[in-house]
């Protein structure tokens, strides 16, 4: 049966010779090199070359099959395999398409109300697309920066754009009218890395050097709160809880550095760690804070407990683990330098699979305003989406066996690549 596939797919393939300078790059996880957990993770549904993009035209002759009662022969056999690979297809799209752009985008960031998505490019624009499952449409192009434009988020009810960029600048623009409401110029002696918001009125900024700025929205003029530098190298990510109490802050020293936001000081800083920490994420009902690392190690620290981790995750890739969205209170979704997004169950500790894939390294994910989508950036400059909904009624006691790592393989529903064992099941 697998070399008549072969057949088929060499069939297919120079029928679409024509659309091959249109297709994505398929993308199974290359970083994990066992090739019988990798038989049919190549058949990715965003390639154009691949056998399950195969649909029916007038170019492709797809029989009806074998006459009921009577055995198939082998061209008949070939006939259901290619009707499989259809009706594998045929699915409503429950996902905007791909925004495909000819600009990097550094980071994407959700609108809080309406079906928003908000690209911050390397050109120093930011560019407003509306989506819905049927299409994506640029809505606005608004040239803010005159560098690389590093972060971007919303506030909280959505009326005002955050954004800040290698310049220094830090620009909060109305939405609506897309007017500069405000503008704080050379901010930072060193280039801004990245950004929060915290509450309708403060927010807080991380730049190159560790340097962290904490910012007020009723105070006139363009002075900080106050300022600290208690890290040695850039500030890659900060999170808060509901209290807003803690601003922690990871940096690529390998420390975790807390500050007491009401008392401006610092709270406690971690020890160093021998990676980079690169991301942040709030578990267990804001009580479990995860960090992520440049090797893909992930540490769990108790809120208000940071000066030593309480548990910690091997990694899958000994890759960077570049960025990570809370999905629910125990599952975390993180994507990285293998362009895999992977899904986790964080207590207990449970590898569940692949979200989905890029070709290149992931460098941005967020998460829809109703916990539906994910969507993602990478250095192929693709922004593309991942229907989520069905981690909300994921059976985590799921009978399926194997290791950490063959789970990790496994391709979820959002995936766009099959799995070989959902694959000929369709046969069956």
């Amino acid at each position: 049966m697998i070399l008549e596939m072969g057949r088929l797919k060499d069939d297919f393939l120079r029928d679409d010779e024509s659309d091959s300078s249109d297709s994505d790059v398929s993308m199974s996880d290359s970083s994990d090199s066992d090739s019988d957990d990798n038989d049919f993770d190549q058949y990715d549904s965003d390639s154009n070359d691949g056998i399950l993009d195969a649909e029916p035209s007038s170019s492709v002759n797809v029989p009806g099959g074998s006459q009921e009662g009577l055995p198939l022969n082998e061209d008949d056999e070939e006939d259901e395999v290619v009707k499989a690979i259809i009706r594998s297809r045929e699915q409503h799209s429950d996902h905007p398409p791909d925004i495909k752009l000819d600009d990097f985008i550094i980071d994407i960031s959700f609108h809080p109300v309406k079906n928003l998505i908000a690209l911050a490019s390397m050109s120093g624009d930011v560019l407003l697309y509306k989506y819905d499952n049927a299409a994506t449409e640029l809505v606005s192009t608004l040239e803010l920066h005159m560098k690389a434009c590093r972060d971007i988020e919303f506030s909280e009810d959505g009326k005002t754009l955050f954004s800040t960029a290698k310049d220094k600048s830090i620009m909060l623009t109305d939405v609506e009218t897309e007017k500069l409401c405000r503008l704080y110029e050379n901010s930072h002696e060193e280039p801004i890395y990245t950004m929060t918001v915290i509450d309708e009125n403060q927010f807080a900024t991380g730049d190159d050097s560790g340097t962290v700025k904490l910012w007020d929205l009723r105070q006139k003029g363009d002075t900080p709160l106050f300022s600290l530098k208690e890290m040695e190298d850039y500030v890659s990510a900060m999170v808060t809880t509901s209290e807003k109490k803690y601003l922690a802050c990871a940096s690529g020293d390998g420390s975790l550095t807390t500050l007491n936001m009401p008392a401006r000081k610092m709270h406690v800083q971690s020890e160093e760690y021998e990676q980079e920490l690169t991301c942040l994420g709030l578990f267990k009902s804001e009580s479990k804070l995860l960090a992520g690392s440049s090797k893909g190690r992930m540490y769990v620290f108790n809120w208000g407990e940071f000066g030593l981790h309480s548990d910690e995750f091997p990694s899958l890739t000994k890759k960077s683990m570049n960025c990570m969205v809370p999905i629910t209170e125990n599952i975390v979704v993180t994507a990285g330098e293998d362009g895999i997004l992977r899904a986790t169950n964080v207590f207990p500790y449970r590898h569940l699979g692949v979200v989905g894939q890029h070709s290149m390294s992931v460098e941005a994910t967020d998460v829809s305003n109703n916990g539906s989508l994910i969507a993602s950036t990478s250095h192929d400059n693709d922004v593309k989406f991942w229907n989520v909904e069905y981690f909300e009624t994921l059976n985590n006691t799921d009978s399926r066996k194997g290791n950490g790592k063959k789970l990790s393989k496994y391709n979820l529903p959002s995936s766009k690549v099959n799995n070989a064992s959902d694959f000929f099941s369709d046969l069956c």
